[in-house]
């Protein structure tokens, strides 16, 4: 018998249903009408003989034979993507100023970056961290080309990738201390900073008495302020040093909102920076996409 080869649009599909947590989400994100996208799964289904999903409950999960061949489809999707890179990388060249925040520079991103360096060695990337403030207002002067932020979902170039949930965060040794303190002692960056705003807020709003015992305008000098115990802070979950650990609301904190994580500008006619900007947005969704359905089994579709 023939053997089917399989549609690669469906398994990137596939991918992005389950990378997003819905079908909804992975048609919007990927172009397509909700009806295109099922009538992509019920092909992949058909070529591959197995239902790929099942009802479980009001939700749809996947089967045995859903959770193999999206196994199967990340490999085959990662493998068809370093062809076309490792092609294409040596066609493109030019320079691109790319802002992040320390949140990310401290965790996935520079090795995204070392992998786009490989792939493209004739693209010369000058990377810059510093506030997310400070980054959107270089973009507007100018002076970098892309730039990935939280907090300002609402500019006109925003382009929206994850949506992460705010924490407390403190040393080991700081539960003890909130019990037993009128006052919570508070590690923040210096004003203006949008997690500084939404934390002393909610404080506020619950009544709780606070004060500013540690300021600072650096992301190492903040952690390392927390891990003296000299206050908590107030982060997301991505990038929490070892040493730290979040709290929450068995502690006494009040719940704070979410952060938008979004890429900004780019919209320069540049190959180079087109690609930067596709090798950013891609890792960012395999890094941070699930995380506002943390609670949510990874095979989860709704």
């Amino acid at each position: 018998m023939r053997q089917p080869n399989l549609d690669m649009d469906a398994l990137r599909t596939l991918a992005a249903i389950l990378r997003l947590g819905s079908l909804a989400r992975a048609a919007d994100r990927i172009g397509r009408s909700q009806s295109a996208v099922s009538q992509q799964m019920r092909k992949l289904e058909a070529q591959l003989g197995q239902p790929l999903f099942r009802k479980q409950g009001r939700k749809v999960v996947l089967t045995e034979a859903g959770d193999r061949v999206h196994a199967y489809a990340l490999r085959i999707l990662a493998l068809n993507d370093e062809a076309v890179h490792t092609v294409q990388g040596a066609a493109v060249d030019g320079t691109v100023r790319f802002g992040l925040p320390g949140d990310f520079a401290e965790s996935w991103l520079p090795a995204a970056l070392g992998r786009f360096k490989q792939f493209h060695p004739a693209v010369r990337v000058d990377v810059e961290v510093d506030r997310n403030g400070a980054l959107l207002e270089r973009l507007d002067r100018g002076e970098l080309d892309l730039v990935l932020a939280m907090g300002h979902s609402r500019r006109a170039d925003a382009e929206r990738l994850a949506t992460l949930p705010m924490t407390w965060v403190g040393a080991s040794e700081a539960a003890g201390r909130l019990r037993s303190s009128p006052t919570i002692d508070l590690a923040l960056y210096r004003p203006p900073c949008f997690f500084r705003q939404a934390g002393t807020a909610a404080l506020d709003k619950a009544g709780i008495a606070w004060r500013p015992a540690f300021v600072t305008g650096s992301l190492q000098s903040l952690w390392a302020g927390v891990a003296a115990g000299l206050g908590i802070t107030l982060r997301t979950s991505a990038g929490i040093p070892p040493g730290l650990s979040r709290l929450d609301g068995r502690h006494g904190l009040p719940p704070l909102p979410d952060v938008d994580v979004c890429l900004h500008g780019g919209n320069v006619a540049s190959p180079a920076l087109g690609q930067l900007r596709r090798t950013v947005a891609e890792r960012a969704l395999a890094e941070l996409g699930g995380k506002r359905l943390a609670a949510a089994r990874p095979s989860r579709v709704r």
